[in-house]
């Protein structure tokens, strides 16, 4: 069954994917220490981010069999700030609303400033990854970014993702994302690629 990828436009559905895809990774885990808390909190704060891509970027979601197996968000760079980001954080982080403004600190003070497109997040269903689609998800955009002569942004959030970066053309950028007692992050940029000819 061929995977179909096309435009999002419901930021709840893509948020509750990611949230499901990462509420217990290394970072999720930083941020929230309680189990429990972890996936309510983080299915609102995808949702605020996937709902602001919709404005400022571009959210696409890939389909097996009509099912939304996975999702990218990417920004438009320089874009604004969530309106009342903190407040909103604040109203369903309670006490991790302080690591997720940390979080947010030491991600901007690494954020380069030319222009450029801004990875935020890309998920899959986890009994979906390993079979090229997250592959197909990055090549959507590439085209675009190559096509319009576009740099690009991310952050690796573990040393797997970064491996996969790193097949598609991102590159180490000197300084890491080191988090207090806490796990590392990768920022890499990835410079237009020219086609291909002959």
């Amino acid at each position: 069954m061929t995977p179909v990828i096309s435009r999002m436009t419901d930021a709840e559905a893509v948020g509750g994917l990611i949230a499901e895809t990462f509420h217990t990774d290394s970072i999720t885990r930083w941020l929230i220490p309680h189990a429990e808390d972890r996936l309510p909190m983080q299915r609102r704060f995808f949702t605020m981010y996937a709902e602001h891509a919709l404005e400022h970027g571009d959210v696409y979601g890939i389909h097996e069999g009509g099912e939304l197996a996975g999702v990218a968000v990417w920004f438009t760079a320089p874009f604004p700030e969530i309106p009342g980001e903190q407040e909103s954080v604040a109203s369903f982080a309670g006490d991790n609303a302080d690591r997720y403004r940390l979080l947010g600190e030491l991600m901007e003070k690494i954020h380069p400033h030319e222009p450029h497109h801004y990875l935020a997040f890309i998920a899959l269903e986890r009994s979906r990854t390993g079979r090229g689609l997250g592959t197909l998800l990055l090549e959507e955009h590439h085209r675009l970014l190559d096509a319009e002569d576009t740099p690009a942004f991310l952050e690796a959030s573990s040393e797997a993702s970064r491996r996969l970066y790193l097949r598609h053309g991102y590159v180490d950028m000197p300084e890491l994302l080191r988090l207090p007692d806490g796990p590392v992050m990768y920022p890499m940029w990835r410079a237009p690629q020219p086609a291909e000819t002959g």
